[in-house]
């Protein structure tokens, strides 16, 4: 503890208490400040894994656009290869009737055989020559599957655009000659399906084939038709929908993509995360003007209360110097509360100083006294002892026993300040120093509060019938009991006496001395003497009975009853 606090002492060095103030509000508006920076960066985190979502969430959007373009196609191809003109092989009027149920759409009708020759195309004019159709792949894959296939993005040879097809096999042996009917879409009146509302500035959609080709795309990022889609953001594309993190040139992009239903296509949605961090940027900015601002007012109020405590402590430092010099103050007024309360403090001690001092002056006279007194009851004692004893040894147990019973009182004593203690108490004293232990002692009697006179003199009665109780009284058996009491008689005449009496319980049969020593000179004359009283002992049989009656007043300094 000694070491850690020399640690803080080196730490904070004598510095002035504005420069400390200072140092609290810097400290009080830190942790505040990196509290609010740790709550940003959580928002920002959030909003962050918000975006993630919300991009996976706009790609699951667009990709429901396209599967319901697809379905619809898928239904319209249904319809197409149902038609009765193509049942019964009139493959003009069925070509008639398709081109002017799409007309204005971006849609056309091929039949193909199974070589890919075409023979009606609805884009040109019934008869026309023309080319195998430029995606066979796709036609031979629906034709071995048997199943309705949507191909990957090609150029049309006949369209001379980017276009996708929708390949339905027909059944072998159709009345046309066909092997199966197509719908191809031109790529670009995709673009109407990515929608780019709810995204952030800078972002861009695209729909992607089966091999990761561009089909179409929308937005600043805008990817050709037929363009390779980055292979590295490909790569990441697991599962059916999700966002990822990509780098290009150094720039963290966030990629959304998802898995069209039931088709090999995928949307894509990308964008510069610094499109969505601008806010971000904001803040912080506002974050250090504002912290800086709230600092500079913190530094002003700090200093404008430095300066007033500096001026209330240094009056307040005036009026001790003042008070250390022995004089009495009255109390300064400053701004401060607590300051006045401190000066207030610092006048009332003055004059509690001066009084103090009366009362010392009062206390060494009064403890010259009682020395006096203490020395003239040691002589006695002594001269006493000395008549009563034949070897030095036994006259020092003598002495040393009684000593400690007095020197014992004088303690109690001196930590109430010479005011007395109380009877019970005192009683406790000098059987605990005989004895040790007060367990078979009874005490019974008002709350008395004892003069220093009593304590002492009443205390050496005490202890002289507790060593006599200890060599043959009642407490040298294990069986014997003391008990100590005292009444107030006469309490309300004029001048009430105090009985104290000593008697001993379940002892030895008691033998009245043939001869008396010091302990009876203490107990009878001495105790009668001292207090102005009378004093009684009757030997009993069954148990010693001693016995003080004195005036009240020469045993108290108070009563409470």
């Amino acid at each position: 503890m000694k070491v850690l606090t020399r640690y803080l002492a080196r730490l904070f060095p004598t510095a002035t208490i504005g420069t400390y103030l200072a140092m609290m509000a810097a400290l009080s508006t830190l942790p505040l400040l990196v509290f609010v920076v740790f709550l940003l960066l959580e928002l920002e985190r959030g909003q962050f894994q918000a975006l993630k979502r919300e991009t996976a969430q706009d790609a699951q959007t667009v990709s429901g656009n396209v599967e319901r373009k697809i379905s619809d196609m898928e239904t319209t191809l249904a319809l197409v290869s149902n038609s009765a003109e193509l049942q019964q092989g009139n493959l003009a009027a069925f070509h008639r009737r398709v081109a002017e149920s799409l007309k204005g759409s971006s849609l056309y009708v091929l039949l193909v055989r199974a070589d890919g020759a075409q023979l009606l195309n609805t884009r040109i004019a019934f008869g026309s020559a023309l080319p195998k159709m430029s995606n066979i792949g796709s036609l031979q894959s629906a034709m071995l599957s048997g199943k309705t296939e949507l191909s990957r993005v090609f150029y049309g040879a006949t369209s001379k655009r980017w276009v996708v097809n929708l390949t339905m096999p027909l059944p072998q042996g159709d009345p046309s000659g066909a092997a199966a009917v197509v719908l191809t879409q031109d790529a670009a009146s995709l673009a109407s399906l990515l929608s780019r509302d709810n995204l952030p500035p800078g972002w861009t959609t695209g729909l992607l084939d089966s091999d990761g080709r561009v089909i179409v795309s929308s937005g600043p990022d805008n990817r050709p038709s037929g363009e390779q889609f980055d292979q590295s953001a490909l790569d990441l594309m697991f599962g059916s929908s999700n966002s990822v993190i990509i780098y290009r040139d150094g720039v963290q992009y966030l990629l959304g993509y998802s898995k069209v239903a039931d088709w090999p296509w995928r949307v894509a949605i990308w964008g510069p995360v610094s499109s969505v961090q601008g806010s971000f940027v904001t803040i912080w900015k506002n974050l250090l003007i504002g912290s800086m601002v709230f600092l500079a007012l913190s530094l002003c109020v700090v200093l404008t209360a430095a300066h007033q405590l500096r001026s209330s402590i240094r009056k307040i430092a005036a009026m001790a110097e003042r008070i250390g010099h022995g004089d009495i103050v009255s109390p300064e007024r400053t701004k401060i509360v607590e300051a006045n309360q401190v000066a207030i403090a610092l006048s009332n001690a003055s004059f509690d100083r001066a009084q103090a001092e009366e009362r010392t002056h009062f206390i060494l006279q009064e403890l010259v006294h009682r020395t006096k007194n203490i020395l003239s009851l040691v002589q006695a004692m002594m001269r006493q002892l000395a008549r009563g004893t034949d070897s030095v040894e036994e006259f020092q147990r003598a002495v040393s026993g009684r000593l400690a019973g007095l020197a014992q009182s004088i303690e109690a004593l001196a930590k109430q300040q010479w005011g007395g203690i109380h009877l019970s108490t005192l009683v406790e004293l000098q059987l605990m120093t005989v004895v040790g232990s007060t367990e078979r002692v009874a005490r019974r009697g008002p709350d008395l509060l004892a003069n220093a006179n009593a304590v002492q003199n009443l205390g050496l009665v005490f202890h002289e019938l507790a060593t006599n109780s200890v060599k043959y009284g009642a407490l040298s058996v294990f069986e014997g009991r003391i008990a100590v009491e005292w009444t107030i008689q006469d309490a309300q005449s004029e001048q009430p006496m105090l009985e104290v009496t000593w008697t001993e319980l379940n002892g030895p049969r008691v033998i009245e001395p043939s001869r008396r020593g010091f302990g009876s000179t203490v107990v009878e004359r001495h105790a009668a003497s001292a207090f102005g009283g009378k004093v009684s002992m009757d030997f009993n049989p069954e148990g010693l009975r001693w016995s003080l009656v004195a005036p009240l007043e020469a045993f108290v300094s108070s009563t409470k009853t």
